[in-house]
């Protein structure tokens, strides 16, 4: 089968950025709704017409993958605000974001704390891929048609390439 709208892909790939480095590596097949939610656009349209044991090598610019980097989807907080073992690294669902935080953080936004001072958090929005262009080797192991729960979901439960609206 040829992988179509509306069909699922299993997919392996490794990650890199335009050095060369990892970013990531799947060595282990997982689904993906071709369609849906879960990939690219980028990638969709580079995946239309192949079948398992296609190989691609994609360069997919920021504008392509996770946007450019806003400078204002950073947040200056109080560092009171948070708990005491709070870490460069954690992130936070604006959802969970303590209620002293300032009313202007979109509250449907992921969060990482960037950085830590003593009386300031620094809170990225931004994905921690967005201004970076990336280059991605995927392998095509298995395509079959999507089910009618995955179609009316928009995923086959992969999230890695989903991207907040």
């Amino acid at each position: 089968m040829e992988i179509t709208p509306q069909c699922v892909v299993a997919l392996t790939w490794t990650l890199k950025d335009t050095l060369g480095d990892v970013l990531d590596v799947l060595d282990d097949p997982v689904e993906f709704l071709v369609g849906g939610n879960d990939l690219l656009p980028r990638i969709e349209q580079a995946l239309q017409g192949h079948a398992p044991g296609a190989q691609l090598s994609l360069h997919l610019e920021p504008e392509d993958a996770f946007g450019d980097f806003d400078e204002k989807r950073l947040f200056l907080e109080p560092r009171s605000c948070f708990p005491a073992e709070i870490e460069e690294g954690m992130c936070f669902e604006g959802s969970a974001l303590p209620q002293a935080c300032s009313k202007d953080i979109p509250r449907d936004g992921l969060y990482t704390v960037a950085q830590l001072y003593p009386d300031h958090v620094v809170l990225d929005g931004n994905h921690p891929l967005a201004g970076i262009a990336l280059r991605l080797q995927l392998t095509v192991h298995a395509v079959r048609e999507a089910t009618e729960e995955e179609v009316g979901r928009g995923t086959a439960g992969a999230g890695f390439f989903r991207v907040p609206t």
